[in-house]
């Protein structure tokens, strides 16, 4: 297997009105193409600041992320922001959907993005891999919580990103519809044989990853 993801010596602080708050210590991981991995952790033990730095949303204070073979860091805004677009998916706790586009509409915006000229044929193939054809010019505030976490899924993948990236994202739905939805993820991953990477305080979802790394105040325990 080959290296997708890299962290060398990561670390992250925060300077405060009560002086500097070190909230990531000196972290150094790598992921392979193809596996999946869980960070947990408790609530303030760094997970989703890590996952900011994996997705280039924020910079290390120190140390190095690459993400198939391109350091985050080094690249400017713009740059960056295309970078992501094209190689890395993220699914959010509380799915981020456009309100006035339609359930097809926003699985399309990241292909419009790239001006794909099949944008919305590839968004329509992707809504039928997550059950939801029948949803397609649906609005996300027609959609129930479970619908619009599988639309946030299928926006997330169907650019077919090198790095999957998941932040809690059962976390905002019920557990019985929450589970259903993680089994639809893990199934599409698998099927594609994409990598990806998943904070989750459930032990039942880290359970279900190749491997687990666990944050314990801002350090690999």
């Amino acid at each position: 297997m080959s290296e997708i993801l890299c962290v060398e010596e990561v670390s992250k602080h925060f300077d405060t009105g009560a002086g500097r708050l070190e909230v990531l210590n000196d972290l150094s991981f790598s992921v392979d193409r193809g596996e999946t991995v869980a960070i947990v952790g408790e609530s303030g033990s760094g997970k989703s600041t890590l996952l900011s730095l994996l997705a280039g949303l924020d910079a290390p204070s120190r140390g190095t992320v690459r993400v198939a073979g391109c350091e985050l860091e080094t690249m400017g805004e713009s740059e960056l922001a295309a970078f992501r677009a094209r190689e890395l998916g993220i699914v959010f706790q509380q799915f981020h959907l456009m309100a006035g586009l339609s359930a097809l509409e926003n699985i399309a915006l990241p292909l419009e993005l790239q001006n794909a000229s099949d944008a919305l044929e590839r968004a329509r193939g992707a809504l039928e891999q997550v059950g939801l054809a029948d949803r397609a010019n649906h609005l996300p505030s027609r959609l129930s919580g479970g619908e619009c976490q599988r639309v946030a899924i299928a926006r997330a993948m169907v650019v077919e990103p090198a790095l999957l990236l998941a932040d809690e994202p059962s976390g905002s739905i019920d557990v019985r519809t929450g589970r259903t939805v993680m089994n639809l993820l893990f199934d599409l991953v698998q099927r594609v044989e994409m990598t990806l990477v998943l904070v989750t305080h459930s032990q039942e979802l880290a359970a279900a990853c190749d491997r687990r790394l666990e944050l314990v105040s801002g350090r690999l325990a």
